[in-house]
């Protein structure tokens, strides 16, 4: 009988792979777009309806200044939703960024109407007029690998993230001003600019949409190179992987969080306060679940 060969680590990790894979049946998408709506009253309840018929769980968000949604749903009914949105002609070309899961990413559906796609408060920066330079997850790669762009200035990440965020992971050396909301970060991007004359800075969130204000509102107060990375933090895991980041992405999901392969994490979120509980602060004696966890166990009241 011929004996056989013990898989190598790459094949057995290939068919671990393979096998999430084929395990996955429910595509999550993120997507948005900076357009004027000047019907998001009339369009909620069409929204509503197309994604009950679908059977589709998340988020959508629309607003005067355009649309944010995180969506999951089989293959099938994501791509008939989609087709839907985009005969909408001031929608005929939005972008998404997937990913696979084995159950819906969310728990229910939603759709808001909202002032701002995401709340800066700043009302003259209008992304649909003009974004700022942006730069690909490969450019960014190849300048992080040199430590410098392609003029020679030295490369600086700036995050635009919570510091709950954050913590969870991001790019190496990165400058976080551990913020608690986006609303503080035009005061802090404009106290920090004279210390980064002569770098390149580029901004960058987990999908992309808080950089399309924050780049802006940075040209605005006379940086002179900024970028903001297009598609966020899960684009460029989609497209170069974890190099040159530490750590997994938190997400607005079940999910919590996104390792570089965009596979769900065993970190999670504390059922009582909400914040983050790494696989290792699970096994704190704090931690029960829907009970407590170590940030919030001393402040919780206990029978």
């Amino acid at each position: 009988m011929q004996a056989i060969t013990p898989a190598t680590p790459a094949v057995s990790a290939a068919v671990s792979t393979l096998a999430s894979t084929l395990a996955a049946t429910f595509v999550n998408i993120a997507a948005y777009k900076f357009i004027t709506l000047d019907d998001t009253e009339a369009m909620r309840p069409l929204y509503q309806e197309q994604c009950l018929a679908l059977e589709l769980k998340g988020t959508i968000l629309l607003t005067p200044e355009g649309i944010n949604m995180f969506l999951s749903g089989t293959r099938e009914h994501i791509d008939n939703f989609l087709a839907w949105v985009r005969s909408d002609e001031r929608l005929a070309d939005l972008e998404c960024k997937e990913s696979l899961s084995i159950e819906q990413s969310h728990k229910r559906m939603l759709v808001k109407l909202k002032k701002e796609i995401i709340t800066m408060r700043m009302p003259l920066i209008k992304p649909e007029l003009g974004r700022a330079p942006s730069v690909d997850a490969h450019t960014l790669k190849r300048w992080l690998d040199a430590g410098v762009d392609d003029a020679g200035k030295p490369v600086v990440m700036m995050e635009t993230r919570n510091a709950f965020e954050v913590d969870v992971g991001t790019f190496n050396n990165t400058l976080d001003y551990r913020i608690d909301k986006f609303t503080e970060f035009p005061a802090v991007a404009a106290a920090h600019k004279d210390e980064l004359e002569g770098k390149t800075v580029v901004t960058f969130c987990t999908g992309g949409i808080r950089c399309e204000k924050a780049a802006i509102h940075m040209k605005e107060i006379g940086y002179d190179s900024v970028y903001q990375l297009d598609g966020g933090i899960l684009k460029y895991f989609e497209e170069v992987g974890g190099e040159h980041y530490t750590g997994d992405c938190f997400v607005f999901d079940y999910r919590t969080a996104l390792n570089p392969k965009l596979e769900p994490t065993e970190t999670v979120q504390c059922f009582v306060c909400r914040a983050v509980v790494t696989p290792r602060q699970q096994l704190a004696p704090e931690y029960v679940y829907e009970v407590s966890c170590p940030h919030c166990f001393h402040k919780t009241s206990r029978p």
